[in-house]
């Protein structure tokens, strides 16, 4: 049967390898080294998770939505409803709740309720077996780029 869980040979772009030094995409590739250069650099919004399951103008954040995130806005860990994570308020006093989800490594669920970890649509182009992601913690606030295989939190946004 099928392999569950967040892994290389469970990613929808992966056309063969099973770790960062030798996976291979069918998509999103800047990298002759990574198999055929598309130059995407952005989920098109048939890949884009939220746009996928919620339809209308809701798209996933993009690396500099995350940014201005983490250069603008104050986060304060909170509970929320019985569940960890940050309120982040920004400058004009609107504040997001993201929680502390975890990651999916796997098939294995870590770091829930210390740990919040975020996609992004955007590649990693200096290296493609990464994308840009958001994460928090008790001492980080921020973005990174994130290996592609594991299972990160959607945020969607809307204009």
């Amino acid at each position: 049967g099928k392999e569950a869980g967040y892994t290389w040979t469970t990613y929808k772009f992966r056309t063969s390898g099973d770790s960062w030094d030798n996976v291979k995409f069918s998509k999103y590739n800047t990298s002759d080294s990574y198999g055929p250069i598309d130059d995407k650099t952005t989920l098109d919004l048939a890949d884009d998770a939220a746009r996928a399951n919620w339809g209308g103008s809701w798209r996933m954040p993009t690396d500099a939505d995350w940014l201005e995130l983490e250069t603008k806005c104050t986060a304060m860990w909170t509970i929320q409803n019985g569940v960890n994570g940050i309120m982040a308020t920004g400058p004009n006093g609107n504040s997001i709740f993201l929680p502390a989800a975890g990651v999916w490594d796997h098939t294995r669920l870590s770091h829930a309720g210390s740990y919040g970890s975020y996609w992004s649509s955007s590649l990693y182009t200096d290296s493609p077996c990464y994308a840009w992601g958001f994460y928090f913690n008790l001492s980080h606030f921020g973005c990174d780029y994130v290996n592609r295989s594991l299972g990160f939190s959607v945020r969607p946004v809307t204009e």
